[in-house]
């Protein structure tokens, strides 16, 4: 109750001694302070993949177990996590509740919407402690820190070839499975990668809106491109 009635107030007590953020709890507090220390006390017991919090490594081992207790009433599709499957369920219902004060721009996630705002703001508060580039994101920042690094934690299973990023294992394992899970509805064509079909998706409307860079005044085809490009100021 103390917690909630701070949502109201606006109190975060809680401080990171080493970039200043604050929070209303302390143990969100303790997770953030080990993005700066590097300290992931928590173990996979199957790979030995490290997590800050118990529950992401609980949440890691359903990868494993392939086990997903949360389904859609809908569609029944199955999930790792109950959040997930809200958010989900959001599709069905269309319901965005979390809105740009700047834009106006609705999602369905309130890190997607906090994230989205910096790109209004230019903040990036996550650094490189190498080579001090700045990031919107903390799973940026640690993914790039890997290419300072040379970690590739995620493996192929087939050919044994590795990546930094498990989404780039998972789509490389295509080339093996020959999967094409995208599937354009105009001509039936699939893809690997969503993006491709978008990219695809513009040969049949030539007529599709431009996406525009506020910053640097480059067009794209694609929401999804102007996205990953908006990371980059």
């Amino acid at each position: 109750m103390k917690r909630h009635i701070m949502t109201h107030t606006d109190e975060k007590p809680y401080s990171c001694p080493i970039c200043g953020k604050s929070s209303t709890d302390p143990s969100n507090m303790k997770s953030h302070i080990m993005t700066h220390t590097g300290e992931k006390p928590y173990s996979c017991p199957t790979c030995k993949k490290n997590f800050t919090q118990f529950s992401n490594m609980k949440k890691h081992v359903m990868t494993h177990t392939g086990e997903k207790p949360y389904s859609c009433s809908i569609c029944k599709k199955s999930f790792t996590r109950f959040a997930d499957m809200e958010k989900h369920m959001m599709i069905h219902t269309g319901e965005k509740p979390y809105s740009c004060p700047i834009c106006g721009k609705s999602t369905t996630d309130p890190s997607n919407m906090k994230r989205h705002i910096m790109t209004h703001t230019g903040e990036k508060p996550y650094g490189c402690s190498i080579c001090k580039k700045n990031f919107i994101q903390s799973g940026d920042m640690k993914k790039h820190m890997m290419t300072h690094t040379g970690e590739k934690p995620y493996s192929c299973s087939i050919c044994k070839k590795n990546f930094i990023q498990s989404g780039d294992m998972k789509k490389h394992m295509m080339i093996h499975t020959g999967e094409k899970p995208y599937s354009c509805p105009i001509c039936g064509k699939s893809y690997t990668q969503r993006y491709t079909l978008q990219l695809h998706m513009v040969t049949h409307d030539m007529n599709r809106p431009v996406y525009h860079c506020t910053v640097c005044s480059k067009d794209f085809q694609t929401k999804t491109g102007l996205k990953f490009h908006m990371r980059n100021h």
